[in-house]
């Protein structure tokens, strides 16, 4: 595409004009609760294609496929473990995708070619709407270029995608602010593949049983998020571990060197800083603040004000995780100091 994208603010016309464009093999950017989606009909092979065209997202990286409740998931799998019932039941509308084994109805570029499916239930009204409405499974990875942040606003599709999507549904600003978390369900016990707004300790109190993280890149990914790099800012980050005397220490290091130094902090460490650029994401008492501002947060940062991010290291609990997740495949690097190696 060439012609600018339309931007619609979110009503029952501008659903029903979106539905028509999917129908129609186009492919459109829409608001979930995590990120903003770019989808097309996940069972036209050509209208997939054009996600990866518009995104610049390498063909081998499988896209999660959006319906519109439990029953739909059944339309589009071979079987369903008892398991994956009950994440299911406990989780669904929310963020979490199940990967299954496929039935062959949704497209092949779709699932990169593998036996088995991504599948969520959004839990947004905008995303509800827009599938009903289409009659669809909507395949939608986020609406942003391949390997920036993801997209919490419309304006930030629009940013990315201008004229390369049909159009912009703007139904706000996101809740979560990170993608879904995403389980393999297709083995004898659950996996998950990329940590996200579920939390690993939510699955395991609602199974009974703890399960693995198996977020190991390799040649043919199952979920996104596993393979290429992703979420990185148009500024080089570099993740400081360390107390505020290490990381002022880094800071004052790169200014001397005559950089531009903007960090991407708590509010509790902000306040023990000095710096060319400061941006608070949150606070450590309640990393959900966190997880809901970082792509905000990374996408405030321009190579006309700084030439270098430096970024806290977060807690690794709860969504913790997917904070860490995000952040470490951002980063061009980690500096830990002396006493914490």
């Amino acid at each position: 595409m060439s012609k600018q994208t339309q931007f619609l603010i979110w009503d029952e016309q501008a659903v029903e004009q979106l539905a028509k464009q999917i129908q129609a093999g186009e492919v459109v950017a829409f608001p979930t609760e995590t990120v903003y989606g770019l989808g097309a009909d996940a069972s036209n092979p050509e209208a997939v294609a054009k996600i990866f065209e518009a995104k610049g997202r390498p063909s081998d990286n499988p896209l999660i496929v959006h319906v519109a409740d439990k029953d739909q998931i059944k339309h589009y799998v071979k079987e369903i473990p008892k398991y994956a019932n009950l994440l299911i039941e406990a989780f669904m509308p929310g963020p979490l995708t199940i990967i299954l084994p496929s039935n062959g109805k949704i497209a092949n570029n779709v699932t990169a070619g593998l036996d088995s499916v991504g599948i969520r239930i959004p839990d947004h009204p905008a995303a509800q709407e827009l599938i009903r409405t289409a009659n669809l499974p909507i395949a939608a990875p986020s609406a942003n270029l391949s390997g920036k942040p993801s997209p919490t606003s419309a304006i930030h599709v629009f940013q990315d995608l201008n004229g390369k999507i049909a159009a912009i549904l703007d139904g706000g600003t996101t809740g979560v602010g990170l993608e879904s978390t995403v389980v393999d369900c297709t083995g004898e016990v659950p996996r998950i593949m990329r940590p996200g707004g579920i939390t690993k300790d939510d699955i395991e109190l609602v199974l009974g049983y703890p399960i693995e993280q198996s977020m190991i890149e390799n040649d043919k990914p199952k979920s996104p998020g596993m393979k290429y790099n992703h979420y990185q800012p148009d500024v080089p980050l570099i993740l400081i571990d360390g107390n505020a005397e290490f990381f002022q220490s880094k800071i004052d290091q790169y200014q001397a060197e005559g950089k531009a130094v903007g960090l991407l902090v708590s509010e509790e460490l902000a306040s023990h800083l000095s710096a060319d650029q400061i941006q608070v994401c949150g606070t450590i008492t309640n990393l959900s603040t966190i997880a809901g501002q970082l792509y905000q947060t990374l996408r405030t940062f321009k190579k006309t004000e700084v030439d270098l991010i430096l970024a806290e290291v977060f807690p690794e609990e709860g969504i913790g995780q997917a904070i860490m997740n995000r952040l470490k495949k951002a980063a061009i690097h980690i500096e830990k100091a002396e006493n914490d190696r």
